[in-house]
């Protein structure tokens, strides 16, 4: 798609393939292209099955593959508006599986979400800054007097990796990391109905920090590991 006179992005007709798919990737490009930002509102849907030439199912399949990806949401009565940037080039994923197979999705996950993590706990270690320190440490304290007083302390866990994630100074880390951890969003509010999920895990979380602080990547590998494997020995444990 290409801008017309009007600096606006034209939608093209697209040629007879996957015509979901090719929704899916024009929308990206013309949320790319017109420079949408979260809030503002997509073509309605007549407009886009006369721009792309295809029909009202097609146009509505691609929207529910958006709405999964918790990218854009339907207002009854208002139209479809974005709730985040999108591109080809961004990298999205469901909001929430199969309970059914819940277990195994969180096991799958993690075993991506290990690798990454404790790569981010490395360069975080290499590359943080003074203020990164700030703010992390504000974030484990935070984590730690919510953890004392209730037992649990799944946000404040949340904002403390979030903070570790932004003193890579990579957005790529956040943005992937980040987004994993929304797959399972409900799921961390009440994991396996269980108060107690991931809590030996806690006391790395002070030991992982004190990693980064030293500038240490591969004891930040270590504390990251520690975290990680816990978590992989509740979901397993807890979801017999």
């Amino acid at each position: 798609m290409k801008a017309n006179s009007g600096d606006r992005p034209v939608i093209r007709p697209l040629p007879v393939m996957d015509r979901a798919r090719q929704v899916t990737d024009a929308l990206a490009d013309y949320v790319e292209e017109a420079r949408l930002k979260a809030g503002d509102r997509l073509p309605a849907e007549r407009e886009l099955m006369a721009a792309l030439a295809v029909g009202r199912s097609t146009i509505r399949e691609a929207i529910r593959h958006f709405q999964a990806l918790g990218v854009i949401e339907t207002r009854k009565g208002s139209g479809t508006y974005l709730l985040k940037p999108v591109s080809r080039a961004t990298i999205h994923m469901p909001r929430s599986f199969d309970a059914v197979h819940l277990r195994d999705a969180l096991l799958q996950t993690l075993e991506v979400r290990r690798g990454i993590e404790c790569e981010a706990g490395m360069v975080a270690a290499r590359r943080r800054t003074r203020k990164d320190l700030v703010i992390i440490e504000e974030k484990l304290n935070e984590m730690e007097r919510v953890h004392l007083e209730k037992g649990t302390s799944g946000p404040e866990d949340l904002a403390f990796h979030l903070a570790v994630y932004d003193a890579t100074h990579n957005p790529l880390f956040r943005q992937l990391l980040e987004q994993m951890r929304e797959t399972f969003e409900r799921f961390w509010e009440h994991p396996f109905d269980r108060q107690d999920f991931a809590r030996r895990s806690f006391p790395f979380h002070r030991t992982l920090f004190n990693a980064i602080a030293a500038g240490d990547p591969e004891a930040a590998r270590a504390e990251t590991l520690k975290i990680l494997d816990i978590v992989e020995e509740d979901i397993k444990e807890m979801s017999k």
